[in-house]
């Protein structure tokens, strides 16, 4: 027995947890497996299911194994810290709201199928909240007494289900999904102005502490809606979002709402002309057939909306913003309009125009197709499109807007610079809701002149498991996963090689000193297997008791991030641990 450590053990209040089964490898649920999942495309993802931290259940649908549970465990005690400095209070509401509250936001049409609807057994109308905004505003407003306890800042962890069409990346889009969000209530938008720099700090923190590196940049409001929205976003190949960044003044904004100038050319209107362009229903077909670029194309697109069908227009060569779209016809955008519903009104799928347009479809037109001449239309006709077709002349809408997708090569309209695309994955989300959702749910109070007021609302989300995804992401190698030690679900990984009495005392005296920052690989296998698990496990610290440096009386601890080893005297190895750790915890 190792003097120093029976001490220690003999010190220690409680003994409970010697044979906690989640901290001994062979009784943990959740084993490593040898392959790398053959169906998964992405990195984190495979590594995730590989070393037994998450499990699919079905399509969207994910179990946490208990590597997985600690590890939310970990995001939450530091989200915890950051929320409570601001001074936020934890409460949770229901995954479950009655669906009325949904119709008096507004938001029960707004969302179309993400939002799950039924009936208990009583014919109350239900949904699965996709977000809490609803609950909360109505807990606060069950619960607030006087508008002197305003400013207020609530948080929760709770689950979320979104009926999303494509699932996919695991963690990264799934249906059913933990979210950390909170959300501030103020007297007025200046309390609110104020607040906001401070939870976009808290943030930034937030993801600093999980060794993520984050970009803030502009952002869509989406479903939740509001006046100003920002996302915090990890660059990533495998990302599904894009972020617009000038290399000139740094402007950052998600393409799907980022400004830009547009190069045009104009030239002098040339005669409309019919021509017979049979199968030609994409763009690429168009191009390809007519041999014009698309730059000389127009795209016409229709799209089914909470204000009925509506028609984009925009360049060939752009792609149609449904966030600016949104903005600008100040209703929700559902989806494309499927083929049933555009020849019920009239309109020949691959081949729809403004031009001619007998259909009383509300028409939107980017910026660049009204100041492009001469560009190629559909004819409203089955295999026919018009060439040089001009807006202005040929047909006409009040409806201008900048609906396009901003894209790389565009011009920055702050400073003229180039533009870049960054892919990016998004982690956290922050908005300015202001008082809309106060006024239809009517969170009101009387100030101190005795005024009616409505409360000014901060949003702030973080996807829990879209921020274990990220963090996997960016910190991995060829060998597996290199968790940071502020999120590792345990710090060391302990395991001895040689069936000695000496190194098995020596280990399970080291674990029960440490044993609830330790996982023990106590399993009898080959030191090739331990190994290659603790790489793929990705824990901080490797503390290996070796027969053939017991003898010499000492130990060797390693790290995973550095690959760094040192050998340390065994009747000082927790002092030696204690430093090593606090070193690897500032990697």
């Amino acid at each position: 027995m190792i003097p120093f450590l029976l001490s220690i053990i003999l010190d220690r209040k409680s003994c409970k947890s010697y044979y906690c089964i989640d901290m001994y490898y062979s009784k943990l649920l959740g084993k490593t497996q040898r392959e790398f999942p053959h169906d998964v495309r992405l990195p984190a993802h495979g590594l995730l299911i590989q070393s037994g931290f998450i499990r699919p259940l079905g399509q969207g649908l994910f179990s946490l194994l208990p590597l997985g549970i600690r590890v939310v465990e970990k995001l939450k005690a530091i989200i915890r810290e950051e929320m409570e400095k601001l001074g936020g209070q934890e409460v949770r509401v229901p995954l479950v709201n009655p669906a009325e509250i949904w119709k008096r936001s507004g938001r029960y049409e707004w969302i179309h199928k993400e939002l799950v609807r039924f009936k208990d057994r009583h014919g109350h109308e239900l949904v699965l909240s996709p977000t809490h905004e609803e609950a909360m505003i109505e807990l606060v407003r069950k619960s607030l007494s006087s508008y002197k306890e305003l400013p207020i800042l609530l948080y929760e962890f709770q689950l979320k289900f979104r009926d999303e069409e494509k699932p996919r990346g695991g963690l990264l889009r799934a249906k059913e999904f933990l979210m950390k969000d909170a959300y501030s209530f103020h007297r007025s938008y200046y309390e609110l102005n104020n607040f906001f720099p401070k939870m976009f700090a808290a943030y930034s923190n937030i993801f600093k502490r999980c060794g993520v590196k984050v970009i803030p940049a502009e952002a869509g409001v989406g479903f939740i809606g509001g006046e100003k929205a920002y996302e915090f976003l990890m660059p990533s190949q495998y990302g599904d979002d894009v972020v617009i960044e000038c290399e000139k003044c740094n402007y950052l904004a998600n393409r799907n709402i980022a400004n830009s100038g547009k190069e045009y050319h104009s030239e002098q209107e040339k005669p409309l002309e019919k021509i017979k362009t049979p199968l030609c229903v994409t763009m690429e077909d168009l191009a390809h057939f007519t041999g014009l670029p698309k730059s000389k194309l127009a795209k016409s697109v229709v799209y089914s909306t909470g204000a009925g069908l509506v028609m984009a227009v925009v360049r060939g060569d752009y792609e149609v913003s449904e966030e600016k779209l949104q903005k600008v016809i100040d209703a929700p955008v559902f989806e494309l309009a499927d083929n049933d519903l555009l020849q019920e009104k009239g309109l020949i799928p691959g081949f729809v125009s403004p031009i001619g347009l007998d259909s009383e479809i509300r028409v939107i037109v980017d910026d660049l197709v009204r100041d492009s001449s001469n560009l190629v239309y559909g004819a409203n006709e089955k295999d026919y499109h018009y060439l040089n077709g001009n807006f202005g002349r040929d047909y006409s809408t009040e409806e201008v807007f900048d609906i396009a997708v901003a894209r790389e090569a565009d011009i920055c309209l702050q400073c003229g610079g180039k533009l870049k695309e960054i892919k990016a994955l998004e982690v956290g989300h922050i908005f300015k809701l202001g008082d809309r959702y106060s006024r239809e749910l009517e969170l009101f109070f009387q100030n101190e002149n005795g005024k009616k007021g409505y409360a000014h609302i901060g949003c702030y989300g973080i996807g829990m498991g879209r921020l274990i995804h990220a963090i996997v992401e960016s910190n991995r190698d060829e060998k597996g996963m290199v968790w940071p030690a502020t999120v590792a679900p345990y710090l060391y990984y302990l395991m001895s090689i040689g069936k000695s009495r000496t190194v098995r005392e020596t280990t399970e005296n080291i674990y029960r000193a440490i044993e609830e920052t330790t996982l023990y690989d106590d399993r009898d296998e080959s030191p090739g297997v331990k190994f290659k698990d603790s790489d793929l496990l990705g824990i901080p610290i490797r503390i290996i008791v070796s027969s053939r440096n017991i003898e010499k009386g000492l130990i060797e601890i390693q790290s995973r991030k550095t690959g760094e080893i040192r050998l340390v005297e065994k009747d000082s190895v927790l002092e030696a641990l204690k430093r090593f750790s606090d070193e690897v915890m500032k990697l």
